[in-house]
C-alpha cells in the first residue's frame, strides 16, 4: 500500500569513539582487534579497520584519478559485536565516571568496568 510509511528506529547512542581499540566479539571477523574509524549513530553502526572487509567494483575514473578494478574497503559493522579493549584486563564494557572540578564543573570519563582505568586520554 502507498500511504504507509516504515518507522525510523531512534539513533543508538555510542560509547565508542573514533581512534578506540576495539575487539570483535561476533561475527566472520571474531577475535580479530582494530581501531575505529568512525561511527555512525544513526545505524548503530562502526567502522573497524581491517574487520569487514568487502569488495567494490569501481570504474575508472579520469577526473578523481580512480583507476578501474575490484577495491577492498572496511564496511561497517554492528556497535553491539565490538568491545572495547582496556590495556589491562582486554575487552571490557564502559563506565561512565563523573568528576567534580573545582568551580562546581564537572566532568564525564569512560572507565574500564573491571579496574577502573581511565579509557579517555586527557
Amino acid at each position: 500500500m502507498p500511504g504507509i510509511a516504515k518507522k525510523k528506529n531512534p539513533p543508538v547512542r555510542i560509547l565508542l569513539k573514533k581512534n578506540d581499540q576495539v575487539k570483535v566479539i561476533a561475527g566472520r571477523d571474531r577475535d580479530k582487534t582494530g581501531r575505529v574509524l568512525g561511527v555512525i549513530e544513526a545505524t548503530g553502526r562502526v567502522l573497524v579497520e581491517h574487520v569487514n572487509i568487502v569488495k567494490r567494483h569501481t570504474k575508472a575514473n579520469p577526473k578523481n584519478r580512480t583507476s578501474a578494478g575490484i577495491l577492498e574497503k572496511e564496511s561497517p559493522i554492528a556497535v553491539s559485536n565490538v568491545m572495547i579493549v582496556c590495556s589491562k584486563c582486554g575487552p571490557v564494557r564502559i563506565r561512565k565516571h563523573v568528576e567534580k572540578l573545582a568551580g562546581g564543573a564537572t566532568r564525564r570519563t569512560r572507565v574500564c568496568s573491571k579496574c577502573g582505568l581511565a579509557l579517555d586520554k586527557k
